[in-house]
């Protein structure tokens, strides 16, 4: 039985209990571009996911010089539903008391068969959509005519709206305030936890650094990194599996595909969003499109942002290239920048430059041909480059691990030359 009980939500102190302090209302991430898990929002500074004790371990194993390029780990927490008198549903989280929680509670590994997940209602209380031009005034019609219980209350705050780009590669007609994929992980999230929870009611969660909270318009390209992406721990069908994807995809080729992207886009102040699917069908000129894509704010090609993210890439090429035994399958790299810090002048005394038919055609109308950057600020952008997502990571001597790698993860780390190569070529052909 679930030994939280309906609480004023709020912060807890370091030494708060269940039975007399308040829990912490989790919302979704809005800004989650890729992944499985739904992340959820903690605080401004801190997410939350559905802990993988290997996950977990690894975090706590980190070797220092590693720490720069990962999340911050800060700790475990419980979660639990908890219903209001309305019959919506909230996830709330509580500090975590061993034993506490059960070890049945952890996330499943992710290689269990895939179920048919509940269809439920949306309802985007405090969103504030309803009073800001260029948003929907609710969600999609069908997301409207879902079945109405459970009902699940998202929390959504955001004042700049998300635009997904459709399988037809032309922009949707809805522009909603939240990244898509953060929206359906949410969702599925909460009916795995729902049909796996029975008399269970305890989760357990890993409290990991907010990597966006610096960036008030926060551009993100989620990219899949290595050659290879099962663990030594998969089974022969999804390994099978996990090898098709990466052959039929440029991780084979270049060792990265695109796993997720969202960027801020200056002359319609909307975000554009690509999902996984859509990295997975590009060639290797589409994976350089997209990530031209990224580097584009709907005016202009952001010339300044080269530098500063290979610095970024180079210095964790040389940290990962001294990590004998370490193996980072499925794990991911975000690369993030502020989608309002430019050099270029407010955008509304610009006008936006002529798009240049380039190759893939995925991209809609073309891709801008970039043009000089205008004087700005002094300084570098500020960018950030990080890993994530180490549930099938390992390491010599890591929990008994019987595979043992030598050297360091040769396909991670050919993964970043060819994300270097890429960037460093876009440089030359844009100065």
């Amino acid at each position: 039985m679930c030994v939280c009980q309906t609480m004023e939500v709020g912060k807890y102190g370091k030494n708060a209990t269940h039975s007399g302090d308040r829990g912490v209302l989790l919302e979704p991430f809005i800004h989650q571009v890729g992944g499985h898990s739904s992340m959820m929002r903690y605080d401004d500074h801190t997410v939350c996911k559905p802990l993988i004790t290997r996950e977990q371990r690894f975090y706590e194993s980190l070797p220092p010089e590693m720490k720069e390029f990962t999340p911050e780990y800060k700790g475990v927490v419980s979660v639990c539903f908890e219903g209001d008198s309305d019959g919506y549903i909230n996830l709330v989280a509580y500090p975590y008391v061993e034993n506490e929680a059960l070890e049945a509670d952890e996330a499943p590994e992710r290689d269990q068969p895939r179920r048919k997940h509940s269809r439920r209602s949306l309802h985007r209380s405090g969103s504030g959509a309803e009073d800001k031009p260029g948003l929907a005034s609710d969600a999609t019609e069908s997301s409207i005519q879902e079945a109405k219980s459970p009902r699940v209350d998202l929390h959504i705050h955001s004042d700049v709206p998300f635009q997904m780009l459709d399988g037809n590669s032309g922009l949707s007609s809805e522009k909603i305030s939240y990244n898509p994929w953060s929206l359906r992980c949410h969702k599925q999230q909460l009916s795995r936890m729902r049909s796996e929870s029975k008399d269970r009611k305890l989760y357990k969660f890993l409290l990991l650094e907010n990597v966006v909270h610096h960036f008030k318009f926060p551009c993100v390209l989620d990219l899949k990194m290595g050659t290879r992406q099962h663990g030594d721990d998969a089974s022969e069908e999804k390994a099978a599996r996990q090898m098709k994807k990466c052959e039929q995809s440029t991780s084979a080729t270049l060792g990265v595909r695109v796993c997720g992207m969202q960027v801020y886009q200056l002359d319609t102040g909307h975000y554009l969003c690509r999902n996984k699917y859509y990295g997975r069908g590009l060639s290797i000129e589409g994976f350089r499109n997209a990530l031209y894509q990224y580097l584009h704010n709907g005016l202009e090609l952001r010339r300044d942002l080269f530098e500063p993210v290979l610095a970024k890439l180079r210095s964790l090429k040389a940290v990962l290239e001294r990590q004998a035994s370490y193996r980072f399958y499925s794990s991911s790299l975000l690369i993030i920048y502020d989608g309002k810090e430019s050099r270029a002048a407010p955008f509304a005394e610009r006008r936006p430059e002529p798009r240049a038919k380039r190759g893939d055609s995925a991209l809609g109308e073309g891709l801008p041909a970039g043009g000089a950057p205008e004087a700005g600020p002094s300084g570098p952008p500020k960018v950030d480059v990080r890993m994530i997502d180490f549930a099938h990571s390992t390491f010599k001597g890591f929990r008994d691990d019987p595979t043992v790698h030598d050297g360091p993860d040769v396909g991670y780390v050919f993964g970043l030359e060819s994300l270097i190569n890429i960037m460093e070529q876009m440089r030359e052909e844009n100065q």
